[in-house]
């Protein structure tokens, strides 16, 4: 059984490429989240960054671990950025289990060219203590293979410092 667990919401199938790469990686478990609201299409577009913008979030649907949050020595949470934001699904994740989570690391896709530093403090604010380490990819980008190794790095880095 895993001590890592990979959590991640993904509208486009982005975040979910990017996560299910980092848990692999790591031999890590991986979970998908997700809430009830219809998000595919220009609609669905659209009240992503409405929701984001409004920092709105609702109540997950339900999603199993082997075993209980607080449990992992780590939980890497991935989430696309939508207008600035982490996604309300992922805001929801902390909202409902964010004080379970002192170890925590950030995987965060992105459309643009901004590296997105304030998301991470914005997803900190529902955490008992900063994260471990965090990354801002953009799948086609020239650093994305260099950016997410660099974050491995720093991931087995600090499991290898905290046995």
């Amino acid at each position: 059984m895993s001590d890592v667990l990979c959590v991640y919401y993904s509208r486009t199938g982005n975040t979910k490429r990017v996560i299910e790469e980092v848990g692999r990686e790591l031999d890590a478990e991986v979970v998908r989240i997700n809430d009830a609201v219809e998000r595919t299409g220009w609609k669905g577009f659209f009240r992503c960054g409405l929701d984001a913008v409004r920092a709105q979030s609702g109540p997950l649907l339900h999603f199993e671990t082997d075993r209980p949050l607080e449990e992992y020595r780590l939980v890497i949470l991935g989430t696309p950025v939508w207008a600035g934001r982490c996604s309300s699904i992922a805001r929801s994740f902390l909202k409902t289990y964010g004080k379970k989570l002192p170890r925590i690391a950030y995987v965060v896709t992105r459309s643009g060219e901004g590296k997105f530093q304030e998301v991470y403090r914005q997803m900190d604010s529902y955490v008992p203590e900063e994260h471990k380490a965090a990354v801002s990819l953009r799948t086609d980008s020239v650093g994305y293979c260099f950016w997410q190794e660099e974050f491995l790095r720093q991931i087995r880095e600090y499991l290898g410092e905290n046995r």
